[in-house]
C-alpha cells in the first residue's frame, strides 16, 4: 500500500471530514500532521490517534494568514523530513440568499475557501517542485459543479477551487514535476458547515436537507485514501461523492 509511512498534512483537521481523515490514514499507516485553529480539538484527535497506535502531530494554523501555513510546512519537514500529501479541506458555508446581503460572511468563505487553499498551495508547492512528486487534495463541493439558490458565494468560492486544482494538475504535467491533484465535491455530508448559517431560513432548510439525506464524514476519509493510495504514475483528479439517496 503506498499510503503506510507517507506525510499528509491535513488542514480543517479539528472535526468532521478533516477528523476522519485523519484518523483513517493514521490506521494505514501514514504520517499525519492535523491543522486547524481548536488546539483542544486537534490534541485529543492525536491522543485518540496514538491510543490506536498511529502516528500523529499537530500544529495550530490560520488558513487565512500566509505566514501560518508556511509554518505549517516548515513544522511537518522538521518533524517527519519530508511531506508527501497535502489535503487543503479547511472550509465554511455559511449560506444565505443575495439579498440578505451578508458581506461578512461573503467575505469569510473567500479567505478561508479560497484563500486558504492557495495559501497552502504556495506554502507546499516550492517543496513538491523541487523534490519532482507530491499530492495535492482539495476539498470542494458539489456547490461546485452545479448552481444552489442561497449557496451563490460559497459556489463560487468552490468553482474556484475546482479550476485551481484543475490547472494546477494540467501545468505540472507540462512542466513534468510529477505533482498528482484531486479535487472531491461532497454532496450532504454531516459535518460542523451547517452550525454558521446564521439567516434562519436558510439554516433550516439546510438542515433538513442534511438530516434527510446526510452520511459520515468517514465516506470521504475513504476516497481522499484511494487517491493516495493510487500508484504514482496514476492521477485520478476528481471525485463527485455524495449520499446514494440524495439527488443533489
Amino acid at each position: 500500500m503506498t499510503i503506510k509511512n507517507k506525510v499528509v498534512i491535513i488542514t480543517g483537521a479539528s472535526s468532521g471530514i478533516g477528523e476522519a481523515t485523519a484518523k483513517l490514514l493514521a490506521i494505514k499507516g501514514a504520517k499525519v500532521v492535523l491543522a486547524a485553529r481548536r488546539e483542544e480539538k486537534l490534541k485529543r484527535i492525536v491522543e485518540e490517534i496514538k491510543a490506536q497506535f498511529g502516528e500523529a502531530v499537530y500544529f495550530v494554523t490560520d488558513v487565512t494568514k500566509r505566514e501560518e501555513n508556511q509554518k505549517l510546512i516548515d513544522f511537518a519537514k522538521m518533524t517527519y523530513g519530508t511531506i508527501d500529501v497535502m489535503f487543503l479541506n479547511a472550509g465554511i458555508m455559511p449560506n444565505s440568499p443575495m439579498s440578505a446581503l451578508k458581506v461578512e460572511d461573503w467575505d469569510q468563505m473567500i479567505d478561508i475557501n479560497i484563500r486558504g487553499v492557495l495559501y497552502g498551495i504556495a506554502a507546499v508547492l516550492p517543496l513538491f517542485i523541487h523534490q519532482k512528486g507530491g499530492h495535492i487534495i482539495a476539498t470542494s463541493s458539489v456547490a461546485g459543479l452545479k448552481s444552489y439558490p442561497g449557496g451563490a458565494v460559497y459556489g463560487a468560492t468552490k468553482w474556484a477551487v475546482r479550476d485551481l486544482m484543475e490547472v494546477l494538475r494540467m501545468e505540472s504535467a507540462q512542466e513534468e514535476t510529477n505533482i498528482r491533484t484531486a479535487t472531491i465535491y461532497p454532496a450532504a455530508i454531516n459535518t460542523e458547515l451547517l452550525d454558521e448559517i446564521s439567516h434562519e431560513q436558510t439554516a433550516q432548510s439546510m438542515s433538513g436537507l442534511y438530516k434527510r439525506y446526510g452520511i459520515t464524514p468517514d465516506r470521504i476519509a475513504t476516497i481522499v485514501a484511494y487517491a493516495i493510495d493510487q500508484p504514482e504514475d496514476v492521477n485520478v483528479n476528481e471525485f463527485t461523492v455524495g449520499p446514494t439517496k440524495q439527488p443533489w
